[in-house]
């Protein structure tokens, strides 16, 4: 097993370069690259796609390119990737726009080629709590709209990451898409018959599950094989904090027990980048070096070489 670590919250302070420096100098092996970060969450419900993913696969490439050489300067492997989200508003008006979301999906996955970056995670497709879709209907919008990026997969090998995720309602929150472990397994399942070879893979964010009030070794064991990434992060229960492990209230002892069970053998990636937000820059990075003696001590513990 290897670890790493987004570069969201250092390169929001340091630069993108500088990031790359410190996530190595720390000892991590790799990254969760944050090109997400090239399109935001209100750009994407405002309609303001930027021309890189209007214009030519060439253009949309480019704009990855720093991610490349930053892994290639430090020697560090760009492990996954999160693509933009959301992956479908809600707008009855407008069914094109979200068309063209799927076709800047596919574009991500070209750019993630190019940084050699073979785990892209794509949020799945569903509406807000107001908004909900029938499991039928989610089931099949998914299905469709996933589909769709096979073609793209298959001819760069970027494996594409389905991820557990929530919702909510007057301060409450609520399971959404891909959030019950048998169903997560089920989409999976069903796409890679789809597409005739393993395309589709799973991201299990820990602190979504905990939110949701999954128990995290049962989610882990019904998932099983299926997952070839993770976003490790924790919370309070209520809020969606992404702060280290043993800050929040999850129970990391079935965690441990959960990666000894799947016998997890890849990329442990820690998806923490609100530590930048919570203690002072210039203490940061000793929370990212407690971050990685956690991941250490959950390898030891689940014995995984």
């Amino acid at each position: 097993m290897k670890l790493a670590v987004q570069t969201g919250g250092p390169a929001e302070r340091l630069g993108l370069d500088q990031a790359y420096r410190l996530i190595a100098e720390l000892g991590f092996d790799g990254v969760d690259a944050n090109v997400d970060h090239l399109l935001s969450y209100g750009d994407i419900l405002h309609k303001k796609l930027p021309q890189i993913f209007l214009g030519s696969d060439k253009d949309a490439v480019e704009a990855f390119r720093p991610w490349g050489e930053a892994a290639r300067k430090y020697d560090l492997d760009n492990y996954q990737a999160h693509a933009p989200f959301p992956s479908l508003i809600y707008d009855p008006e407008d069914p094109d726009y979200n068309d063209a979301l799927v076709k800047m999906l596919r574009k991500t996955v070209l750019g993630c080629a190019s940084i050699e970056c073979y785990h892209l995670i794509i949020h799945p497709f569903f509406y807000g709590y107001e908004h909900m879709m029938t499991p039928e209907e989610e089931w099949e919008t998914n299905i469709d709209r996933y589909s769709r990026l096979i073609p793209v997969a298959k001819e760069t090998g970027v494996m594409i990451c389905l991820e557990n995720m929530f919702s909510g309602y007057k301060g409450k929150l609520y399971r959404a898409c891909c959030n019950d472990p048998a169903t997560a397994a089920r989409y999976v399942d069903t796409l890679n018959e789809i597409a005739g070879e393993e395309c589709f893979g799973f991201c299990l964010d820990t602190g979504h599950a905990l939110l949701a009030g999954n128990d995290i070794f049962s989610f882990m064991t019904t998932l099983g094989s299926r997952i070839h990434a993770f976003h490790v992060h924790d919370n309070d229960g209520i809020r969606d904090q992404h702060i280290a492990p043993y800050t929040g209230i999850l129970d990391w002892n079935r965690f441990i027990e959960g990666l000894k069970a799947i016998r997890f053998d890849k990329t442990l990636s820690f998806e923490t980048f609100n530590i930048w937000n919570t203690v002072d820059q210039e203490v940061a990075p000793e929370m990212m070096r407690f971050i990685l003696s956690c991941g250490r001590m959950f390898m030891k513990r689940a014995s995984v070489d």
